[in-house]
This record gives structure tokens, sequence and C-alpha cells, in this order.
């Protein structure tokens, strides 16, 4: 089977008030090899990372908790999000990026992190490809409150779940962040904590 030739891209900016929106128009080479026009929207708002931190020997992990406004306006009651921690890429340095998150959302300063595997979030509309961590943790990392970056108005709750406790609230909805369930998912599949 033979798909992807792409030809004849046209981009025109539809919004660039918090990151891009455009609008794309190019022709797609179907398998029959016949070409067809097509029209899609892509959201460009820079890659990201995430991480869960965890600590074995406490059976906890680290997650915040703050605001989301597009899942208020689909439903969230009250727009809240149990979320691992995450943060647009900076320099387009993943690693470093997440331990600065780490830092300004829980207030935990650590030096080790081990990427997982990275993932489109939603391929039919977002170019961002999210890069996943996990990260051990102790109660000497803490630094700071956490909380965020102030100029970001990000208002983070920091919480310290139980392992069990946090694939619960997965199963009844409490927690249904996709970065989140899937590095819960990570943690439970590999062994690295029991609930």
């Amino acid at each position: 089977m033979k798909y992807g030739n792409v030809r004849n891209i046209k981009k025109e900016i539809l919004s660039d008030n918090w990151y891009t929106l455009n609008k794309v128009t190019f022709e797609y080479q179907k398998e029959d090899g016949e070409w067809e026009k097509q029209i899609r929207e892509a959201y460009d708002r820079g890659n990201g990372a995430a991480i869960l931190l965890y600590n074995v020997e406490k059976g906890k992990l680290v997650l915040t908790k703050q605001f989301r406004m597009p899942t208020y306006l689909n439903g969230n009651k009250d727009g809240m999000m149990v979320e691992a921690c995450a943060g647009l890429l900076e320099k387009g340095n993943a690693e470093e990026t997440i331990k600065m998150e780490v830092e300004e959302e829980t207030g935990y300063e650590i030096d080790k992190v081990e990427k997982v595997f990275e993932a489109y979030m939603s391929p039919g509309s977002v170019t961002e490809i999210l890069y996943f961590f996990i990260g051990e943790y102790n109660d000497a990392m803490k630094v700071s409150e956490g909380g965020g970056a102030e100029d970001e108005t990000e208002n983070i709750e920091v919480l310290e779940l139980d392992f069990k406790k946090a694939l619960e609230m997965m199963e009844t909805g409490e927690i249904k962040d996709a970065k989140t369930i899937m590095l819960l998912q990570y943690l439970k599949i590999h062994g690295l904590m029991t609930p």
C-alpha cells in the first residue's frame, strides 16, 4: 500500500492569537493513484513534555490540579483537571523543559528523568508531539510550594496521591487527562508501582 504523497500545500493563518491555527489546502494521492483535494485545519501550539513523579517507598505520585477552559466548555462542570505535570518545550529541549516545569508547578527539584515514549495527542487537528517522562522524587527534593509560574496564570494545586487512589480516580473519571492516564498505565504495566 502506498500512502502519504502530498503536493501543492497552501497555508492560511486563521488565528495567531494564543497559538497558531492554520487552514491547510493540499492534494493527497490516494491508493489508486488519483489526486484528491483536501482542506484541514491544524492548530500549532508547539511540542510539549509531561512527567509523572513517583515515590516507590511511599507508594505515592505527584499530580497537579488546575482549571482548563476547553474542558469547561465541553461539559466538565467546574473545569478542574487532575493532571501529570507538563509544559510546552522551551528551546526544543524536552528533558530540560520538564525539569523546569516540575519545579515551577510542583515545587520539586529533580535532576534525573527518564523518557519513556512520545506521542501525537490529537493528530487529526493538533501538530503537537508530547514527550513523556517519569521521575522519582522524595521529600528532600521539595524546594518550594510550586503552583506554576506567576506570569502564566496557572493557579496550580499540587496533589500527592497514593498510586492506588490515582488508578481509582482514572476508573471513576475523576482523572480524564490523556497524558496522565497514559503515564499511570505505564507505571502499572511496567511494575514500577503496585496498587
